[in-house]
C-alpha cells in the first residue's frame, strides 16, 4: 500500500515552484504495502493508494481489513494486484489532478489484464459520484466515506459485468466495530478514529459535503481498541477526528455524556506508557478543560494542532470559522498559561477571496505572535460545491497568492528554525519509533511536542522504548541528538 498525503509544508523547498506536496513525517512519501518479496498464496490481492488526511489513511486499514475478510490479500505490487483502489481527497484541486493521473496508469494495468478491478475511494468519490463511470469511465467502482461495509456487494457486481456505486451518507457511526488492519504500520503508532464527518461549514471546504454530518463513536470501542493496540505492542495513538473538541457521545444505557476531554482522560489511562495524541483541533471548541486534561496526564503529549487559515478577523469571518483574531491569540494564550512547554502548529490559507495585504499582515502577524513549530501552508483553491464558490468571488489573482505564501511560507521557516535552535541542549524523553531513513546506525523518535528527534544507536534499546535524548543539532525540520541514559 502506498500512502501519499496533499499538504504543502514549509521546510521543504526553498522557492514556490518548486514546493510538493509532503508531511510532516521524516518518511515523506511512505512505503508500499506489503513484503518485499511476496509469496503467492493464490488470494486474490488488493493494492490500495491514499491522499489527503490521516483519516483517509485510517479508512484505508478500514477497506483492508473488510476486504482481509473477504480473502484478499495486500499487495505493494500493481502488477499482481486483483483490485486496485485509490482513496482520494478532494481538498485541493491539485490532488484531484493527482488522482486522474493514477487511474489513467491503473487503467494500462488493466489493459494488460481486463480482468483487473479498479475503484475509487473516499472524498472525491462522494464528490463527483456517477461522473467517473458515466463521464471518465476510469473505475469500475465509486465508494464514499460511508460506504466501505457494502464493498463485497460492489466488488460481486462488478465481476458479474456491471459498475458498482454506493455513495450514500451515514448519521450514525459506520465502522465502530471494525478492527483495522494496520497498513504500513511501524508497529509502534497508531490511528484511531473517534468520530467521522463535520458539522462547521467553513465556506472554503468540501468536507461536510463529502463526509457527511458529524458523529461521535462508543467512546468504549475506543477505549477497547486503544487497549488492543497497547497489548500488541504499540506505544503511541493518535485520535482522529475533523474536529475533535466537539466529540459527544452519550450512554445510552445511563444517559452520561462524555466529552473529549473525559475522553482523553479514558485512553490515557490505558496505561502510562501508551502517548496519546489527537487531531484536529478546532479553535471555537477547544476547552480549558482539554488544556487542564492535557496537563494532568503525562502521556498526553505537550503538541496541539490548531489550524488558523487567516490572522483577519474580517476573512476569518468570510471563511465562516465562527471565531476571530482574539478569540484565536486567547486560545494560544490559555494554551501557554496552562501548557507551558505545549508546541502548537497550524493551517494558513493565502489568497482568499477579497484578501487585502491588510489582512495578509495580519496572518504574518499572527504568526509571529503565535510562534508556531509547523505549519501547513496553501493558497485559496476554489472547490466547486462549496459556500465561498457560491458566494464569493475567486478575485485574487494567482501571482499575488503565490507570492504571499511564499512570504508565509519564508516567515514559517525562520519561526522554526528558532524554535528548533532553542531546543539544543534541551532533553527530552523520546518515543523510538524505528531507523532514521538516512542510516541504520541511527534510531528516530518523537518527543511530547511532535518533534522528530534522530540520534545514534546504542546497545540495549530498540523500537518501542522510551529513552532520553540531549539535543545537540538542529534544522528547522529536525533535531539531531544523543541518548543520555539507558
Amino acid at each position: 500500500m502506498k500512502i501519499e498525503y496533499s499538504h504543502m509544508l514549509y521546510d521543504q523547498n526553498p522557492t514556490l515552484d518548486k514546493l510538493q506536496d509532503k508531511t510532516h513525517d521524516e518518511s515523506i512519501q511512505g512505503q508500499a504495502y506489503g513484503q518485499e518479496e511476496e509469496i503467492d498464496t493464490g488470494k486474490k490481492k488488493f493494492y490500495i493508494e491514499s491522499y489527503g488526511c490521516q483519516m483517509n489513511f485510517s479508512d484505508s486499514e478500514i477497506v483492508a481489513s473488510i476486504l482481509s475478510g473477504m480473502g484478499f490479500v495486500p499487495t505493494q505490487q500493481i502488477a499482481r494486484a486483483d483490485l486496485i483502489l485509490v482513496n482520494t481527497c478532494s481538498v485541493r484541486d491539485k490532488a484531484e489532478e493527482t488522482v486522474r493521473k493514477r487511474l489513467r496508469v491503473f487503467n494500462a494495468e488493466k489493459t494488460k489484464r481486463p480482468g483487473t478491478m479498479i475503484g475509487v475511494l473516499g472524498c472525491m468519490a462522494e464528490r463527483l459520484k456517477k461522473k467517473f463511470l458515466e463521464e471518465e469511465r476510469l473505475v469500475d467502482m465509486v465508494v464514499g466515506p460511508d460506504s466501505y461495509r457494502d464493498i463485497p456487494n460492489l466488488i460481486a457486481t462488478v465481476e458479474e459485468g456491471d459498475k458498482g456505486i454506493n455513495v450514500l451518507l451515514s448519521r450514525e457511526e459506520t465502522y465502530a466495530d471494525i478492527a483495522p488492519m494496520r497498513l504500513d504500520s511501524n508497529g509502534i503508532c497508531a490511528f484511531i478514529s473517534i468520530m467521522r464527518g463535520c458539522d462547521n461549514m467553513c465556506s472554503f471546504c468540501v468536507v461536510p459535503f463529502t463526509r457527511g454530518r458529524e458523529r461521535s463513536r462508543d467512546a468504549f470501542t475506543i477505549i477497547s481498541e486503544a487497549q488492543d493496540l497497547y497489548n500488541r505492542g504499540y506505544r503511541e495513538v493518535t485520535l482522529l477526528g475533523q474536529n475533535v473538541d466537539s466529540y459527544k457521545w452519550e450512554n445510552p444505557e445511563t444517559s452520561h455524556i462524555v466529552d473529549f476531554a473525559q475522553l482523553l482522560k479514558m485512553v490515557a489511562e490505558v496505561n502510562p506508557l501508551l502517548r496519546v495524541r489527537f487531531s484536529t483541533s478546532h479553535p471555537k471548541d477547544i476547552t480549558d478543560e482539554v488544556l487542564h486534561t492535557m496537563a494532568a496526564y503525562h502521556n498526553i503529549c505537550n503538541y496541539i494542532h490548531l489550524p488558523v487559515q487567516s490572522g483577519s478577523s474580517r476573512i476569518l469571518e468570510l471563511m465562516n470559522r465562527t471565531y476571530d483574531r482574539e478569540w484565536y491569540i486567547d486560545r494560544i494564550d490559555a494554551i501557554r498559561n496552562i501548557i507551558p512547554d505545549c508546541a502548537i502548529s497550524t493551517d494558513v490559507i493565502s489568497g482568499f477571496c477579497t484578501e487585502t495585504e491588510e489582512d495578509h499582515q495580519e496572518t504574518l502577524s499572527i504568526m509571529e505572535y503565535a510562534q508556531y513549530s509547523m505549519a501547513y501552508m496553501f493558497f485559496y483553491s476554489e472547490r466547486p460545491g462549496t459556500l465561498a464558490a457560491r458566494k464569493y468571488e475567486d478575485d485574487i489573482p494567482e501571482e499575488v497568492k503565490k507570492r504571499r505564501l511564499n512570504e508565509v511560507i519564508e516567515m514559517q521557516r525562520a519561526i522554526s528554525l528558532k524554535h528548533n535552535l532553542n531546543d539544543i541542549g534541551k532533553r527530552y524523553e523520546v518515543l523510538i519509533e524505528g531507523d532514521s531513513k538516512k542510516s541504520g546506525e541511527q534510531f528516530k523518535g518523537r518527543n511530547s511536542q511532535n518533534k522528530m528527534i534522530v540520534f545514534d544507536k546504542i546497545d540495549g534499546i530498540k523500537a518501542g522504548d522510551y529513552t532520553n535524548v540531549e539535543v545537540t543539532e538542529a534544522t528547522s525540520a529536525t533535531l539531531l541528538g544523543k541518548i543520555i541514559d539507558i
